[in-house]
């Protein structure tokens, strides 16, 4: 089988290195705006002082605070990390992004929605889709209904829904995505999975990241820390795989050592039963010995008293 040509750096280095760049920004705000079906445009990118846990988070996370079509101001959280407790760090990025948001003095109706982003490119949950949109809802317990904002919250606040307050979750499970790519959404996760163009182009941005993610286009230092990124993701997934097969190892010899133990206990008890039944035909043998013995006592007593 052919190795893939790859045409345009992966998305994930992209966002590390190129997309960081005021000058990049269009890219984004095409991807955005087709995830969100609004004209997205990113105003500036956000940089925390959360605390180191924030800050080793950085890496793989990038914030944006953006406008929509409306002017209404939106936080933007895109993330790719591949972990098991991921929907974990989903929960724990968009709160720390909320309460670093907040100015001192600010009042809670002025904190802007966040909108958080996951490019998954690994199993994440149970499900058919690849695309995937979570929003907080408020149901009754007993009669069922969704409780939102009534008119005087809708006009104080500037809002329809309390959708609009909490923060919206979209997962893309990359790797779930058939090919077909019918929306300019499409089209984006295309690119995503590929690192190719699909051969109709609609879609926001992509145009423009065909331009901005070229690896042709890249300079010379660029090219070089991108081979050095791909290399030690290749140094990494190399590592994951030993782990994995030593893991594998490791538990085929904990089978076999179990295996042994339970062949061991059988054969004990194996021993033991075998050791029991020669103890059943040993008193088997004297009860009959001892009946024998009484019997040729009586007959001799038998034969004493005819005499």
């Amino acid at each position: 089988m052919r190795a893939k040509i790859r045409q345009f750096v992966s998305f994930d280095w992209a966002m590390k290195k190129l997309l960081r760049s005021k000058a990049n920004f269009g890219v984004l705000n095409g991807f955005l705006s087709e995830l969100l079906e609004d004209d997205i445009t990113i105003t500036e990118l956000l940089e925390s002082e959360g605390g180191r846990e924030y800050a080793l988070d950085k890496a793989n996370r990038v914030d944006f605070l953006v406008k929509d079509s409306t002017g209404k101001r939106i936080i933007i959280e895109i993330q790719y990390k591949d972990e098991a407790d991921y929907f974990h760090r989903m929960a724990f990025g968009v709160s720390k992004l909320i309460a670093s948001s907040i100015n001192k003095g600010q009042i809670y109706a002025d904190i802007d929605q966040v909108i958080s982003v996951n490019l998954v490119y690994f199993e994440l949950g149970q499900g058919t889709d690849y695309v995937y949109c979570g929003q907080t809802t408020f149901r009754g317990r007993h009669d069922k209904d969704l409780l939102d904002l009534n008119d005087k919250q809708k006009k104080v606040l500037g809002l329809e829904s309390i959708n609009e307050i909490f923060p919206t979750f979209y997962i893309l499970r990359i790797n779930e995505f058939n090919d077909l790519a019918k929306t300019g959404l499409d089209q984006w996760i295309y690119f995503l999975k590929n690192e190719a163009l699909p051969k109709e182009i609609t879609a926001k941005g992509l145009r423009e990241a065909k331009e901005k993610l070229d690896i042709m286009k890249l300079s010379a230092t660029e090219r070089a820390a991108y081979d050095e990124y791909q290399e030690q993701l290749r140094i990494e997934a190399s590592e994951i795989e030993f782990s994995i097969k030593r893991a594998e190892v490791a538990e085929e010899a904990l089978k076999e050592e179990r295996h042994q133990k339970e062949e061991a206990l059988k054969r004990e008890r194996e021993e033991r039963h075998q050791k029991e039944e020669a103890l059943k035909r040993e008193r088997e043998e004297r009860r009959q010995k001892d009946d024998a013995f009484k019997l040729i006592k009586e007959l001799e007593a038998q034969l004493k008293n005819k005499s």
